[in-house]
């Protein structure tokens, strides 16, 4: 597979080795009253990239495919070097997708891992299952070998380059994309594996907002349940009539998660014990309006079919033009641009719950 962003050239096309100690084990933080503020995973949102953000929780299900091997950090690095996480970018060589698979190596990984119905090497999320998997088997070969160098090089040069080339050289192929490859990945995986916690994820500072945002970061990949979720974490859902479905079934009774509100009385309490629901969050902090040029980590951002009695969508704001939300059935909890959360138009106003 080519690698789409300009690598790190290696002197001698040695690949250090002071960069093969990845396997990292992410500690959280808790604050003051006990609340974790941090997400065991070793990935760190604050110096990655916004585009990858929002595919956080998929690098972290991913790399959990192959414990003790495999990190986010590893992965989500690989998928910055391979598309700069454009989904739908293709190579000369045919490779597409997030994690630039050819077709023909996707369909051996592949599969509808989001639970959309769908999958292919440009869906993301099935994409990083994919890579996740691929990656997986490259490092038993590779630790099957017999070569010498790190398992996780072996498995990034036989991703890169193909094994046949690994099996050519008994080792990492002396390709100056491939080791340069290597390189860039495992220096920026390195940067991006400092688990997270305290006022520094995604430098958004101290005070209950801040707090706010890390504790419902916590829930990242937590999927969406109609009427889920309570101030004490995921909780089953129920479905009206109208929603709470996912393919002619109910999907909420027997799923455990957040829908929009509850996510947001879950990050502000016990701080601000906000209401249940959208409307009433927004009547309870409505004498706290903030533009949105004036938004803050932990602002609450509302949208409505047509003014307050309308509302029926409501998001944290997480900061860099981004909020952090439980979108829909059949999506999970995650940070998106707040343009592409709901429709533009349908964007009502946000609120400051705390000080």
């Amino acid at each position: 597979m080519k690698a789409l962003v300009k690598a790190a050239v290696v002197v001698g096309g040695v690949v250090p080795t002071a960069l093969f100690g990845l396997i990292v084990a992410g500690a959280s933080a808790v604050d003051a009253s006990g609340r974790n503020t941090g997400l065991v995973s070793g990935l760190n949102l604050a110096v990655m990239p916004a585009a990858g953000r929002q595919y956080a929780p998929w690098y972290i299900k991913s790399a959990a495919q192959c414990p003790g091997k495999l990190t986010p950090a590893l992965l989500a690095a690989q998928g910055y070097h391979e598309s700069n996480f454009n989904p739908t970018i293709g190579s000369p060589a045919g490779a597409v997708g997030i994690a630039q698979f050819l077709p023909s190596t996707y369909l051996t990984y592949g599969e509808d891992s989001d639970g959309d119905g769908e999958t292919g090497p440009k869906d993301p999320q099935d994409a990083i299952m994919a890579q996740g998997k691929f990656m997986c088997s490259l490092i038993a070969r590779a630790e099957k070998s017999g070569y010498g160098g790190d398992p996780i090089a072996l498995a990034l040069a036989g991703y890169n380059a193909g094994w046949g080339a690994v099996d050519k050289y008994k080792g990492v192929p002396p390709y100056k994309e491939t080791t340069g490859y290597i390189a860039a990945i495992l220096d920026t995986a390195k940067k991006w594996a400092t688990a997270l916690g305290g006022p520094g994820v995604a430098g958004l500072g101290t005070g209950s907002g801040p707090d706010a945002v890390r504790h419902a970061y916590t829930q990242l990949g937590v999927p969406y349940s109609w009427g889920g979720g309570t101030p004490g974490g995921p909780g089953r859902g129920f479905c009206d009539g109208t929603n709470g479905y996912l393919n002619g079934s109910c999907s909420a009774s027997v799923t455990a998660g957040f829908d929009c509100s509850s996510l947001a009385q879950y990050a502000w309490w016990p701080s601000v014990k906000l209401p249940r629901t959208a409307a009433d969050q927004y009547a309870a902090t409505a004498s706290r309006p903030v533009n949105r040029g004036d938004l803050k980590p932990g602002d609450l951002v509302f949208w409505s079919h047509g003014g307050p009695a309308s509302i029926y969508h409501v998001g944290l704001y997480f900061g860099d033009g981004q909020i952090l939300h439980a979108p829909r059935t059949g999506k999970s909890v995650s940070i998106v641009p707040m343009d592409e959360a709901m429709p533009k138009g349908d964007y009502l106003g946000a609120t400051r719950p705390g000080a």
